[in-house]
């Protein structure tokens, strides 16, 4: 599958699902995980933990071990999104979240969402569970309510 490089759908190609493939064994990427399914969603977004059977199933000639390393975000026409670009096209999925998304986009906007990337995976290399022995991740149990 082709990697987009830009942070927003390619013009001319709708996207009408997402699925964003994140890492189970992080808890930030399990919040934000949470955070996700808890927002008004323009665009729905499928979320599947990286590296899982599920992925592998879904998306069976995506480069998996990369998917582990950075967020990745795939498109239902097969359109692949990493790092920043994936993060910004997850907020352009979200209600409240689409006119920011337009702006990290920008000369301005590009800087601050390359370094929210960057800082997330700093935190995440020293927080995170190494997945399984096949590298697959468990899905995490749902956050109680409250």
């Amino acid at each position: 599958m082709p990697a987009t490089g830009a942070g927003t759908p390619p013009t001319g190609i709708a996207v009408h699902r997402l699925t964003v493939l994140y890492d189970a064994q992080c808890p930030l990427c399990v919040h934000v995980r949470h955070w996700l399914r808890g927002q008004r969603q323009i665009v729905p977004l499928d979320l599947v933990p990286a590296g899982s059977k599920e992925a592998r199933r879904r998306f069976p000639d995506l480069d998996h071990a990369g998917t582990l390393e950075e967020i990745t975000a795939v498109g239902d026409r097969g359109q692949v999104y990493r790092g920043t670009a994936a993060w910004i096209v997850c907020l352009w999925a979200l209600a409240e979240h689409r006119p920011k998304a337009h702006w990290l986009t920008t000369p301005a906007g590009r800087p601050l969402a390359r370094a929210t990337v960057l800082a997330a995976a700093k935190y995440r290399s020293v927080t995170a569970a190494p997945c399984g022995p096949d590298r697959a991740c468990a899905v995490p149990a749902p956050e109680p309510a409250g």
